[in-house]
């Protein structure tokens, strides 16, 4: 998981359905807005999504299928294959991936990814979420599975060990 730079509304933030279904659970979606203002879905996403989109999620159709058919040739489902597929085409983005196979095809293209826990613990980091820690109790209420490793490892990548998660809520901090 890499850290998104505070330069990260520059980036073209490209988002599989998991992401999505998961805050949508929690109630949560309004974070992907206020980290990156703009989120880029497929039409495949789309339609596993299954929800009325928000204006600041938008569609956007992958120019080569035939590159979408070959990722998803390889045993990924068609949201994870057609997100990747127009992360190829799309420079300078970041996509957010959850399920570990897509995760490691993207990264043996070199794609640039997050994932839900990476966008919680950036949220936290720019002061977004009061407590990380309930944000993730939330995720795993609504069965999003993550191990104790990889949420520690989202807060060491913004510069928090595992003991200062449990301290007062972040303040938001103002960074230019």
């Amino acid at each position: 998981m890499q850290k998104l730079q505070d330069n990260s509304f520059d980036k073209a933030i490209i988002s599989d359905s998991s992401c999505l279904i998961s805050l949508t659970n929690i109630n949560k979606l309004d974070i992907l807005k206020k980290l990156f203002k703009e989120i880029i879905i497929t039409p495949e996403v789309a339609a596993e999504y299954k929800e009325p989109l928000p204006d600041w999620i938008i569609k956007k159709d992958v120019n080569h299928k035939d590159l979408t058919i070959k990722i998803k040739e390889s045993g990924l489902d068609i949201g994870e294959s057609s997100s990747i597929a127009l992360a190829m085409e799309t420079k300078n983005s970041v996509l957010i991936l959850v399920d570990d196979p897509a995760r490691k095809f993207a990264l043996k293209l070199g794609l640039k990814i997050t994932g839900t826990i990476g966008v919680i613990s950036q949220a936290y980091d720019q002061g977004h979420i009061e407590s990380y820690e309930s944000v993730c109790e939330d995720l795993k209420k609504v069965n999003f599975r993550f191990t104790p490793k990889i949420q520690n490892e989202a807060l060491q990548k913004i510069g928090i060990d595992d003991k200062e998660k449990h301290l007062a809520p972040k303040k938001k901090s103002f960074r230019r």
